[in-house]
């Protein structure tokens, strides 16, 4: 028995400039085929990784498109069909992949193809496309015959076995379909390899699409050196009445991603965010009537009355609490950088619930780096304003500061990993072109939209309005309870957050670590919904409980009382890796981490950002509303 991937394959493409194959090619768009396993065993199909391009995202839209098939995914018959080779690499590591050729399999005897294009997306996700050389032609059957041959040395057979011990598979693009298969295999006493030799492919058309394609390994090879292994191909083609727009519903997981304890969770949270906001309603606006009824009272005594009176709460800080808080560059840019993560989330969720990114190779990482340099101006407008409003001179520097702090997270983070996937020879590794060009982005693209949203947040929002004024000399911030700490109430903030999210957590680590393709995107709008308001109500409550407390150090206490969110969704993710994945080795667990690291902190911001915002709308609602001499 061997083993490979299933899934179907859906549309043709062929284009008419033929082009050396000697040429390394790599082909950007794609979408998802499937693969049958060898013999009896079946094998899922991989999910794509999240993609991304912003450049070539936007000379993709604005370019006219090429009329060529390889595009329409439409073919004559006998019009050549191209089988790309990608990538090898170990099944439980998955980000852990090589150059398919990197393994001494051979190539087919065709030596020119049609032309491709590639993108950013593919480049920074190690899309590694090599043509097979197998030759094959639309609705035009291919007898088992071989196509190349092994000289099997020493060194050849110790590559392979390698990879067999380390369970290493292989994906291949036919008409922008995935097809996985598995390279070999040990017996049970693991003394001695097999190689799957055979690659039986079967392909579903459509009219002129392609629709399906399944591959099924045969020809286990025992591996001995100093022999000659003959590698095979079939071709089968099938009338399939798959239609192209669902070709690849079969690469789906309704059972995992539709499942009970899903829709439970969901119900779970929103039940969690009725109890919230009903609480902060009830309590907050009781007790807010009581103060502002006491306050009233006090303010109808006389001066002697008012000092002998017992005066406490939050109206005492009246004159601070609209005092700037402390470093306000670094806050407005934060501030400013998570209301830009929260609009792209917003934008890219809706436009996946209304496009199937899922269906084209790097679709969702593209989507994303093009709506973020595109949404630029909402960090500047946002962190400018604020910064002016707190009295902030050094303008230019803040503009800097929150155009670069989010592309310096993640190319600092890429940079390293970089690095060791160089040391790895992994398809992962960034050539040195794409570093260039995510550069041009950030300095050609970001900053100057970055500035254009600044000069709008100074002008139009930036004149400090506050209800009170604030006083000249910092009022003293009285004893408190250890509980009403900010330290403690930063700690405890991102508790209920993460609590509402992290089941859906789980859905998208298994979708991006494993082999899950994710597609349920209504739930993660109501997801990230959901993680609004519950925020927002926590930290409107910590604040009031601050304040009522006499410490009007609450900006930065709503912030990183929501932020919070973040220490917890980390901290679930080394439980993710050693419970919930068999990942191993430096590369594969740099990557994990680190990425996770950066996921987490983007989520902290974010969160850090909405919770400011929903407790300043309400210290300022409430200062409004109370007189104040």
């Amino acid at each position: 028995d061997g083993g490979g991937g299933s899934g179907c394959a859906r549309a043709p493409c062929v284009c008419p400039r033929p082009v050396d194959v000697n040429r390394r090619r790599r082909r950007r768009r794609s979408r998802w085929a499937g693969a049958r396993p060898v013999g009896a065993r079946r094998m899922r199909p991989l999910p794509g990784a999240p993609g991304v391009a912003a450049a070539a995202a936007l000379l993709l839209l604005l370019l006219p498109r090429a009329r060529s098939d390889e595009h329409e995914h439409t073919y004559q018959d006998k019009e050549e069909v191209v089988l790309w080779m990608n990538t090898v690499g170990p099944y439980h590591n998955r980000q852990e992949t090589y150059k398919y050729f990197s393994l001494p399999f051979c190539v087919g005897s065709k030596k020119s193809i049609s032309h491709y294009h590639e993108t950013l997306g593919e480049a920074l996700q190690g899309v590694e496309l090599e043509f097979s050389g197998l030759d094959i032609k639309f609705k035009d059957d291919v007898m088992p015959g071989t196509y190349c041959e092994i000289d099997l040395d020493k060194e050849k057979r110790d590559a392979f076995v390698y990879a067999i011990k380390n369970h290493y598979w292989y994906q291949m693009y036919i008409d922008d379909l995935p097809i996985w298969g598995i390279v070999g295999e040990a017996d049970e006493n693991g003394e001695d390899y097999y190689l799957w030799t055979y690659k039986k492919l079967e392909i579903g058309f459509n009219g002129n699409r392609i629709v399906d394609v399944n591959l099924t390994s045969e020809g286990k090879v025992k591996l001995v050196p100093n022999t000659k292994i003959q590698m095979s191909y079939s071709v089968k083609w099938k009338k399939s009445d798959v239609k192209f727009e669902d070709r690849f519903d079969k690469y789906l997981d309704p059972s995992f991603f539709q499942h009970r304890i899903h829709w439970f969770s969901i119900f779970n949270s929103f039940m969690m965010v009725i109890f919230l906001v009903g609480l902060v309603s009830m309590i907050l606006m009781r007790t807010l009537r009581k103060d502002y009824a006491r306050y009233s009272k006090e303010e109808e005594m006389d001066d002697m009355d008012r000092d002998l009176g017992d005066e406490y709460g939050w109206k005492q800080v009246h004159g601070d609490v609209f005092r700037p808080s402390s470093h306000p560059l670094i806050f407005s840019s934060l501030i400013g950088s998570g209301c830009q993560i929260f609009a792209v989330s917003l934008i890219v969720i809706i436009v996946a619930m209304i496009e199937d990114l899922y269906t084209e190779r790097g679709s969702m990482l593209s989507t994303a780096i093009f709506v973020y340099a595109a949404t630029s101006p909402v960090n500047g407008y946002f962190g400018g304003s604020l910064y002016a409003r707190q009295g902030g001179r050094r303008w230019i520097k803040q503009m800097f500061i929150g155009a670069f702090l989010i592309p310096a997270m993640v190319c600092g983070t890429a940079f390293f990993i970089n690095f060791i996937a160089i040391y790895y020879h992994a398809s992962r590794a960034i050539p040195f072109g794409t570093m260039v060009a995510v550069c041009c982005i950030c300095f050609f693209v970001i900053l100057p939209l970055n500035l254009v949203g600044t000069i709008l947040g100074r002008n139009l929002s930036g004149q400090p309005n506050f209800p009170c004024r604030v006083n000249a000399v910092p009022r003293p911030i009285p004893e408190k309870k250890w509980f009403m700490e900010p330290a403690v109430i930063v700690c405890l903030g991102g508790i209920l957050p993460f609590g509402s999210i992290f089941i859906e957590m789980y859905f998208i680590f298994t979708s991006f670590w494993a082999y899950k393709i994710y597609y349920v995107y209504g739930f993660m709008m109501l997801v990230l919904v959901i993680l609004c308001i519950v925020t927002v109500c926590v930290t409107i409550v910590c604040t009031y409980f601050l304040l009522n407390a006499e410490d009007y150090r609450w900006q930065w206490t709503s912030f990183l009382s929501a932020a919070s969110t973040a220490i917890y969704v980390y901290m679930y993710s080394f439980y993710y890796y050693f419970f919930k994945t068999k990942m191993y080795g430096l590369f594969q667990t740099s990557f994990y981490f680190g990425y996770m690291a950066v996921f987490s902190t983007a989520l902290g911001i974010m969160c850090g950002a909405i919770g400011y915002m929903g407790t300043s709308a309400f210290v300022r609602k409430i200062y409004t509303n109370v007189k104040i001499d």
